[in-house]
């Protein structure tokens, strides 16, 4: 064991829960130190005991009042500074839960003793996470990420301070990369939602502001310091352009514009998604989207996409909400029995308010649509929304789930895992309401690791998201968070320091909680070395996009 640090104090209590440690003259302990120390037993048997320091203090001894501190200073009362750590216990080995007595001495955890404290020895595969303060590699148990023991990843901050959504990417870079997966890398998948800016559509391309010292801890890490290989961006078509370009402004090479055929809007139950901004299933007015629903299912297919309702050929949204319109007031059989001209008139409000979000996407004017179809024939798929209403997102985040959650369905049970990365998941799942996304996202939490399907879910305040997703999550991230946000009862795997550390800590710091260990890490990950905007790209000039986008096109 290494040299002792200090000594096990004797003026606070002792526990197998936490105790405090009297630091030694020229030397210190900080937050999140890993500790050792080792107590025998009546009988020869020895207990080593592991623990983290959760808390460090420092006070005069010998002083009575505040004000001795001047005295102190001048020389006219004798004391001396002295620093006491308080150590959470993290580990028993063997499980004898005794307190350390005092006068024991206690050291620095390292190598293997460090690798017991914090549980790494049980982990027969390690991913790398980031780095605890003092530049150590930090890891979590894969067995609780890709749906063995357990699955699923929150990651909780305030916007523009926490870094989630730049956490989540190193997340993915990490199972790539760091070889964790084995065989199984080639066959996993991640699909990201690009929901604010332009950020993620880079991903690709090396960061060229990462510095050489950024590089050397992804050495640390075992990680190569290199953009993600396998690549592709879809992005929605243009609003009103006369052909199907993405609606990007900083990149167009290598983006392809996605939308849904009308015929698949018809036949594959799509309109329930366009209104899901989390209803009250309660609502008279949903009767009327399902029996809408299933008269869409006869419609005829006749070619680009298009489909013919009832003797009238549908080729734009526009047109199809028309002929719904049309129905629902004249037909009971669309509207459904019953319905009353006020629970119709709510349906079409809501459909006719949908209509100018979603056209672009819903089309059947187009020749050779399946190009246009959002895939994964890559390793990592990201979909750009950012430019979208809500209305807008909620339908592509809801439609893409589901079909992707439905495919692995069919597929069974298998090695090949997808990661679905999505930020503002309190839109999209809220703790109120019911609507068909929230309902999928609930699927994809309580059903999805069987499956190996595993959510990576972002929002500022976990408080406003369905309890079950958070609950199913396994690991558990926190960045910078709000002080009333950090007192609510869903960060009560957090200890009290915690907690008030999560109201202070600085971009690229976290504080990552996972099954096996009973308090969280703190660490920092490095500097992302793939590209996050189009400056850190160095893009090439065929990359940026034109002054005219539709320049060269018929």
């Amino acid at each position: 064991m290494p040299a002792a640090v200090g000594r096990v104090i004797g003026t606070e209590d002792a526990t197998p829960l936490e105790f405090w440690v009297g630091v030694g003259p020229d030397r210190f302990l900080q937050l999140d130190d890993v500790v050792a120390l080792s107590r025998v037993l009546p009988g020869g048997q020895i207990v080593h005991i592991y623990g983290i320091v959760s808390q460090v203090r420092a006070r005069y001894e010998g002083a009575t009042f505040d004000s001795d501190v001047f005295l102190i200073e001048n020389g006219l009362l004798p004391a001396e500074v002295f620093e006491t750590a308080q150590v959470t216990a993290t580990r028993f080995e063997p499980e004898v839960f005794v307190p350390p007595r005092p006068g024991q001495e206690v050291a620095v955890a390292a190598g293997a003793d460090r690798d017991r404290a914090l549980f790494f020895d049980r982990m027969t595969e390690r991913l790398p996470v980031g780095l605890s303060r003092n530049g150590e590699p930090l890891f979590v148990n894969l067995e609780f990420l890709d749906g063995r023991r357990g699955a699923h990843v929150n990651i909780s901050g305030i916007s523009g301070v926490a870094t989630k959504t730049t956490y989540a990417t190193f997340l993915l870079h990490s199972l790539f990369t760091s070889g964790v997966l084995g065989n199984r890398t080639v066959n996993t998948k991640a699909l990201i939602f690009n929901v604010k800016g332009e950020d993620l559509l880079f991903l690709d391309k090396p960061n060229i502001v990462l510095e050489d010292e950024d590089s050397l801890l992804y050495g640390k890490l075992g990680l190569p310091a290199e953009a993600f290989r396998s690549f592709q961006i879809f992005a929605p078509p243009r609003r009103g352009a006369g052909v199907v370009v993405p609606d990007v402004s900083s990149r167009t090479n290598g983006v392809t514009p996605f939308f849904w055929t009308i015929e698949e809007f018809c036949h594959e139950d799509l309109l329930p998604f366009l209104f899901a901004e989390s209803e009250d299933e309660r609502a008279h007015y949903t009767m009327v989207i399902y029996n809408v629903t299933t008269q869409l299912r006869q419609a005829i297919p006749i070619g680009e996409g298009a489909v013919r309702i009832e003797g009238e050929e549908v080729r734009t949204f526009r047109q199809l909400v028309d002929v719904i319109n049309d129905r629902v007031q004249n037909d009971q059989t669309w509207a459904g029995p019953a319905i009353g001209l006020g629970t119709i008139n709510a349906f079409i409000r809501r459909l006719a308010a949908a209509q100018r979000h979603v056209e672009q996407l819903i089309r059947g004017d187009q020749s050779a649509p399946d190009r246009n179809r959002i895939s994964l024939d890559h390793q990592v798929t990201v979909v750009d929304i950012h430019n979208l209403h809500d209305r807008a997102k909620r339908f592509v985040v809801g439609v893409t789930i589901r079909k992707a959650f439905e495919e692995k369905e069919r597929a069974g049970q298998s090695n090949e895992m997808l990661f679905l990365v999505l930020d503002e998941l309190n839109k999209y799942a809220p703790r109120e309401g019911s609507s068909p996304i929230k309902e999928i996202l609930l699927d994809v939490a309580e059903r999805g690791r069987s499956l190996g399907v595993i959510l990576i879910g972002a929002q500022q305040t976990a408080s406003e998201v369905e309890r079950r997703i958070i609950a199913n999550s396994a690991i558990r991230v926190v960045g910078r968070l709000d002080p009333a946000e950090a007192a609510r009862e869903e960060y009560g795997f957090l200890p009290s320091v915690h907690r008030q550390r999560a109201t202070i800590i600085k971009p690229g710091t976290m504080l990552l909680s996972q099954p096996e260990l009973p308090i969280p890490l703190v660490l920092e990950f490095p500097f992302p070395a793939w590209a996050t905007r189009a400056s850190e790209a160095g893009l090439a000039a065929e990359d940026l996009v034109l002054a005219d986008p539709f320049a060269g096109l018929d």
